[in-house]
């Protein structure tokens, strides 16, 4: 319909629908609102428990919904999206107006989250990760499934600097955790074992004792061990790893599916567990730090893990995939100096380093072997640690920093001469690998 006269000298002109952005899916105001409802019935609730007054609780209710479901549609109003040039523009915000501009080529990670109540409405939230952030640096939260893993493909393929309309690339599973493996890895973990072992013993007492109101003592601990065994088998059901041109691709998660994508050349460290209790079957977890993901914020741990549990062969071999030409068994270690019993009696025979050209190792551990592997091109920064019991034993702990992540590649307790030996070796290959190295992409060319 035209304009009138005077709107056309008042005020500019209404930009073209696709110039002022996209909204995000009509379903997402029940999708996000439903939160609101749920803190504030827990408030109110326990309002009402204190004051004994249902009626006080029904009527909060009654003025209280109809302002949550108007803020989440206001909020679904207010926010829009757009591709740019070479950035996604996202603007959001009811009282406070906020603009965010992700750059594409600064671009770590597009991972698609379905949280429960989201996959029950067929929703899915977008998540973008940038170089140096801390935290999620974008969210749209929520497009249909389908729209969120086109937009995914469209900002992958124009970080890599490809056509937008290229497809998805295929894909190739490598691993797949077996149900049966992950309740037995949880069953097999020292956390559990302790619990057990504490409900066993307070069973024992309250029986010589003959006091029953001791095993009320288990209720708590009982419910804590539920919750965490839920949250592991929930956030790693069903986790697989397969291998694309984009990276190694990870979906994974009972209530709330996620599916992410580790690029090539963004694993900035790894680390190899063994747990005590896992020896015997051979199993190891695998954890990475991956540009991008910081530390601290949510699901920080599902980010980080590559394998939470597979054979040791297999974990090789996805090793294999994120580290090309490393054999992680063919690197010579060096223990530790005999006086370092001394400063670690128990484990210290476990200590020991070793590199080659590619990648630095650090082992220990006693009861829980830990193998953390660092490519020199990902060193940060090279440094070393001595504190009063070390200089009297004339030992140095070498540190080789990488992005926040689970993995800290430390070698303890090396003779003097010898850490600052390693120190200088470490420099010149950081630097002689950063100088070879190429550009990172995301995706390789598609055929």
């Amino acid at each position: 319909m035209a304009e009138t006269s005077y709107q056309e000298q008042s005020s500019p002109p209404e930009p073209p629908r696709s110039e002022r952005g996209e909204r995000l899916h009509p379903l997402t105001p029940l999708a996000r609102g439903w939160r609101i409802i749920a803190v504030l019935l827990a408030v109110l609730g326990q309002q009402a428990l204190v004051q004994r007054n249902v009626t006080y609780l029904g009527l909060m209710l009654a003025a209280a919904i109809p302002f949550a479901a108007g803020y989440a549609f206001l909020s679904w109003v207010y926010t829009r999206y757009r591709i740019e040039a070479d950035e996604l523009r996202i603007d959001s915000g009811v009282l406070f107006r906020q603009t965010r501009h992700v750059r594409l080529d600064r671009l770590q990670a597009v991972d698609v989250v379905r949280p429960l109540v989201a996959r029950l409405l067929g929703l899915a939230e977008l998540r973008l990760e940038v170089a140096g952030g801390r935290s999620t640096e974008g969210q749209l939260a929520y497009l249909s499934e389908a729209k969120a893993q086109r937009l995914r493909a469209e900002l992958l393929a124009r970080a890599a600097g490809i056509a937008p309309d290229t497809p998805e690339a295929p894909e190739r599973v490598l691993a797949k955790v077996p149900l049966g493996a992950l309740l037995v890895s949880m069953l097999l973990s020292l956390g559990t074992i302790a619990a057990v072992g504490f409900a066993v013993l307070l069973v024992v007492v309250a029986v010589v004792l003959r006091e029953a109101g001791l095993l009320f003592a288990l209720v708590p601990e009982l419910a804590g061990l539920a919750g965490a065994w839920f949250r592991h088998f929930s956030t790693y059901f069903d986790f697989t790893v397969a291998e694309s041109p984009d990276g190694l691709r990870l979906r994974h998660g009972l209530l709330s599916h996620r599916s992410q994508t580790v690029p090539p050349g963004r694993i900035q460290a790894v680390r190899l567990v063994q747990p005590f209790l896992w020896r015997r079957l051979g199993w190891v977890k695998l954890e990475v730090n991956v540009a991008g993901y910081g530390v601290g914020e949510r699901d920080q741990y599902e980010e980080h893990t590559l394998l939470p549990v597979a054979p040791v062969v297999l974990a090789h071999a996805v090793l294999a995939r994120v580290l090309p030409d490393v054999d992680l068994r063919a690197i010579p270690l060096r223990g530790v100096p005999r006086r370092a019993r001394w400063r670690r009696p128990v484990g210290w025979r476990v200590l020991a380093c070793g590199a080659n050209d590619q990648v630095f190792v650090a082992r220990r551990g006693w009861l829980r072997h830990e193998f953390d592997i660092i490519p020199h091109v990902k060193i940060q920064s090279v440094r070393l640690s001595q504190g009063p019991w070390e200089r009297r034993l004339r030992l140095v702990t070498l540190h080789l920093d990488s992005t926040p992540g689970p993995v800290h590649v430390t070698a303890g307790h090396r003779d003097e001469i010898e850490a600052r030996q390693l120190v200088e070796e470490q420099a010149a290959r950081a630097r002689t690998a950063r100088r070879a190295a190429g550009p990172d992409r995301w995706m390789k060319p598609r055929t």
